[in-house]
């Protein structure tokens, strides 16, 4: 018999979880799958990738996104609801309050506010970071990781016209990765990369067939992964990455000529 979604989440996404949380090793304790959810949520608030006013995607594509049931994510939304943190809306979608980001920052995510952002820069070191968990991905994952990972990735293609939803579940297909790798350390500084600049990227994932073209991008390198083939995961990857920093660098250019007036 197949695992159900909530056994899942208690083994690999569990991991996944837990170990972008902290520096190096394991997590002190195992939190409960809904708290470690609403820590997610609260992750992708303070990095930016969700801002007030963002409707949450619906409960059905959360538990895909997130590999989980739906009570442990109510419980998470509920919990966050009594927070001030999301609103519940007419039609069952959250919405993220006006409650400023800014508040639940952590100290670290001070240095992904510099004003000097280089886009060059950071893409250059994702190369060295993203490729080595990509290739260890294809080397020590375990098989069910590695059907998470591609999972994640076809399920991408329900998420191409809700931006929002896509972003959730890119952050799972990349964490999904870096955890495959079992390198705790070098998941940690490829999360502090994946989030800079984040606010830039989400303009660039509003354009037309941005998405589209990342789903497929997604697949390939996820059917590599699931065949264990390091050199065409690495180079798949490596023409992602090449689309995220050209998407990127022509949202900056679109966010520096201003709303045009008639």
């Amino acid at each position: 018999m197949s695992k159900t979604a909530t056994e899942k989440l208690e083994g690999t996404p569990v991991e996944a979880i837990d170990r972008t949380d902290g520096f190096g090793g394991g997590a002190l304790e195992r939190r409960s799958i809904s708290e470690q959810v609403a820590n997610r949520i609260l992750s992708m608030i303070k990095s930016g990738n969700l801002k007030p006013g963002d409707r949450l995607p619906t409960e059905q594509q959360m538990t895909i996104a997130f590999g989980i049931s739906r009570p442990p994510l109510r419980e998470a939304l509920k919990a966050l609801t009594l927070m001030g943190v999301l609103a519940s809306r007419q039609g069952g979608r959250y919405t993220i309050t006006d409650l400023s980001p800014s508040r639940l920052v952590a100290p670290f995510n001070s240095v992904l506010a510099v004003a000097d952002y280089d886009v060059h820069e950071q893409f250059e070191t994702r190369v060295v970071v993203d490729l080595e968990l990509v290739r260890l991905c294809c080397a020590r994952a375990s098989a069910e990781q590695r059907q998470r990972i591609h999972k994640l990735a076809v399920d991408g293609r329900d998420f191409k016209l809700d931006p929002v939803a896509f972003r959730l579940l890119d952050i799972e297909y990349h964490q999904a990765i870096n955890v495959g790798a079992n390198n705790a350390l070098l998941a940690a500084l490829a999360q502090v990369l994946y989030d800079l600049g984040l606010d830039v990227r989400r303009t660039a994932s509003e354009v037309p067939g941005v998405i589209d073209k990342s789903v497929r991008q997604h697949v390939e390198i996820a059917d590599a992964i699931l065949r264990g083939d390091a050199p065409a995961a690495v180079a798949a990857y490596c023409t992602h990455l090449e689309h995220v920093r050209d998407t990127t660098i022509m949202a900056i250019a679109k966010r520096s000529q201003g709303p045009k007036h008639g």
